[in-house]
């Protein structure tokens, strides 16, 4: 890149992604991985709630940790219902009679 347009080039697009918050890097790896590795980072720049969660999974799956309990917990009671006092009691009922 001897050529200083090229280098302007490049500067320029590292600060365009500076701007969103992203950066480049370099990974070593096998090249069967390439695709996977590369739509991973894809998925994981995109950002949003799909990210979050696939965050997450991969750093649950490198770490070799177990999930930690209450999870299901903490999203039920992140929950836009609660304090809302909804009546989710249903009548008892010994139900139909059948003749066989």
């Amino acid at each position: 890149m001897s050529k200083p347009s090229q280098r302007r080039a490049v500067a320029n697009f590292r600060n365009r992604l500076a701007e969103k918050g992203l950066v480049r890097f370099e990974v070593t790896g096998r090249d069967a991985d390439r695709d996977l590795v590369r739509t991973l980072a894809r998925r994981l720049a995109e950002g949003g709630p799909g990210s979050d969660r696939l965050r997450a999974v991969v750093n649950q799956a490198v770490a070799g940790e177990p999930p930690r309990k209450g999870g299901i917990l903490q999203a039920l009671m992140a929950s836009p219902l609660i304090g809302s006092e909804l009546d989710l009691t249903r009548p008892r009922e010994e139900g139909r009679k059948v003749d066989l």
